[in-house]
């Protein structure tokens, strides 16, 4: 009966010391690694927007993807053409892709917005934008694959990047 008892109350010191347990979060998480490989970070530039709300940030980036379209190069068919695509939104925040295409081939791509409001979102990206980053210019369309772990800045990333290819060619 002693041996219950112990093991029972251990048993709840164990729970409320593993249920009390706090994680440390990074703090002054310093510049955007994506900055470091040639994209802006969240929030920096005109096409991202810094409103706390999603549907604040999607109405400035549709304002703010109408400007960059009609801003790009439209003088004969070899100006570079820069394009914003959409906002597109996932669970985790809106992705936003900016394409540069010149004689109808892509010269550049950067995500201009992406999710980087905890640490595992800054941890996740700064694999995964550089990385979808490449491999959309060496593609040339949106027909890439998802980066493993970042599914769903993936498919924001793929939509935002269709998006902008179709405005780049209308």
């Amino acid at each position: 009966m002693r041996r219950v008892i112990l093991a029972i109350c251990a048993t709840a010191a164990a729970l409320v010391l593993l249920l009390s347990f706090k994680t440390h979060t990074q703090s002054g998480l310093g510049s955007s690694p994506a900055a470091a490989l040639g994209s802006p970070a969240p929030g920096t530039g005109d096409a991202a927007a810094t409103a706390p709300s999603a549907s604040a940030s999607a109405a400035k980036a549709k304002s703010s993807t109408a400007k960059s379209s009609t801003a790009a190069a439209s003088t004969g068919s070899s100006a570079a053409k820069t394009v914003t695509g959409a906002a597109w939104p996932t669970i985790y925040g809106p992705v936003q892709v900016q394409v540069t295409v010149k004689n109808g081939k892509v010269t550049a791509v950067t995500a201009t917005e992406y999710p980087q409001e905890t640490p595992r979102d800054y941890q996740i990206n700064s694999y995964a934008i550089p990385q979808l980053n490449s491999e959309a210019l060496a593609a040339g369309s949106a027909n890439i694959d998802s980066v493993s772990g970042a599914t769903y800045t993936s498919q924001g990333y793929i939509g935002s990047l269709q998006n902008a290819l179709d405005k780049a060619k209308s």
